[in-house]
This record gives C-alpha cells, structure tokens and sequence, in this order.
C-alpha cells in the first residue's frame, strides 16, 4: 500500500539534526530514584501536563499528593486528569489500533464528552480554535474523516511492522501526532488523544524506557511553538503541506537533551 500520511521523505533531515548521544538519555531517566512507582509518577506527569495544555486547572504537585498521598480535593479538580491517567493506564497492556484508540479516547474523555460521543468519530464540521482563541486550522471535512482515520491505522500497521530504530521512532511518533490532531476525528479530546498516540507508539517501539520521555510536559512548556510548530502545516485540511512539520517533529527528540 502506497504511504500518504507517515511517509518517509523528511526522515533524512531529521536525522541530520540528532545527536547519537541523546538517546543515551532514555537509560538515565529510567534509572532515576523515584519515592513512587517509576511507572505511575510519569504516568501523572503525563496526565496532568496533558490536561494543562487544554486549558485544565491542575498542577502536578496537587495531583501527585491526590494519587499517591491520599490527598482528598474537590472531585471536579482531580476528574478529566484522573480519566486521562486511566488512558495512560489502558495504553500500557493494548496495542495501538484503531479499536484500542477508540477506548482509550472514551477513558479520557468519561467526563468531558456524553457517553453518546466517546470514541465515537464526527459527522459535523470542525475547526479548531487556539489558546489565543484564533482559529488554528479546518479539520478534516465529516465526509472524510473516516476514511482519512482508515488510512491513518493502516499506515500506522506497516510502520509498525519495520524494524525501525529510536530515532525512527520518535520521527514516526510525532508524525502519528501531528495527522491524527490534523484529521481532528472526535468532537473532542482530540489534542489528549494524539499526545497519548505519541507516547503508545514509544512504548511500543522503545519499550518501558519510553515512559519517561515527558512530551506532554514538554508541549506545555514550550506551547506556543507547540502550536506554531502545527500551524506552519497550513489553515485548511486539504491544503496541509506536511513538508513544514520538522520543527514539531523535532520537539519531543530535543526534549531529550
């Protein structure tokens, strides 16, 4: 099957700008001493700083206290971090396919969406508004959005079944990223959806090590590139130039250093 989406082409120049030294860096985040599980504090950095960049009223120190100190708060301070902890959760025992990322993204989104719309793909139009509260670009008409998620999973499989190297697999990871928020598929938590995509495919790729990578909160730190980054792509979906993804594709690999 010919590649649209993940394809190769920038693969090159994005190699070009790693150093082989940086994945070095994956040993060392796993060796850190942690007070909790290795795997439920960075599974909390990632829900909580994913949850920031939609906007969410949480901080990492309340929500750790909340999940390993038994720390009460007010339930609607904790709930969409909660549901997107359980994502992360879900994610570690399933593979990445259409089925499971339908699920993961009806976990994430228990207490943002109604029951009628978890997982479940648009057929209204969609655009996508940014921090700023300017449009950031026109998602993926309701007439193709299947068809483009079709598309997506099935590239998704033949990357998957290569036997590609770190570095590949954070290029292709972020590539994942940036077409699934492009496609834009559910009425929301889409931004939740494809920042979790990243990290399953890590996961998948690296193996536990790749639980450490802090993408989520390294978006939120740098959100405004993170942002920048995606509309350098163009306003109208059928219109994307994905040639002009390197800067975002480089953001998570660089948080490395």
């Amino acid at each position: 099957m010919k590649l649209r989406f993940l394809l190769p082409d920038l693969l090159p120049e994005f190699l070009a700008e790693l150093n082989e030294t940086w994945i070095d860096q994956l040993e060392n985040i796993r060796n850190e001493k942690l007070p909790v599980d290795y795997f439920q504090f960075y599974k909390a950095v990632s829900s909580v700083y994913s949850s920031k960049i939609e906007g969410e009223e949480i901080d990492f120190d309340s929500f750790f206290k909340h999940k390993f100190l038994n720390v009460h708060y007010q339930p609607d301070y904790t709930r969409k971090a909660d549901d997107l902890f359980e994502a992360y959760q879900f994610i570690a025992t399933h593979d990445l396919n259409t089925e499971n990322v339908r699920k993961a993204h009806a976990l994430l989104s228990a207490n943002l969406l109604p029951k009628s719309e978890h997982g479940k793909i648009r057929t209204n139009p969609m655009f996508v508004i940014g921090n700023d509260d300017r449009i950031e670009y026109v998602a993926a008409s309701p007439s193709h959005v299947a068809i483009e998620m079709e598309q997506l999973f099935k590239e998704i499989e033949i990357i998957k079944s290569r036997n590609l190297s770190p570095f590949e697999a954070f290029y292709y990871a972020a590539m994942i990223h940036v077409v699934f928020v492009k496609v834009h598929p559910f009425q929301d938590g889409n931004g939740r959806t494809a920042r979790l995509m990243e990290k399953w495919f890590l996961l998948e790729q690296l193996g536990d090590k790749a639980e450490g990578i802090q993408l989520e909160k390294n978006y939120y730190l740098n959100l405004t590139d993170y942002f920048s980054n995606l509309r350098k792509l163009g306003l109208e979906y059928d219109h994307l130039d994905y040639t002009k993804s390197m800067d975002f594709l480089l953001m998570t690999i660089r948080s490395l250093i």
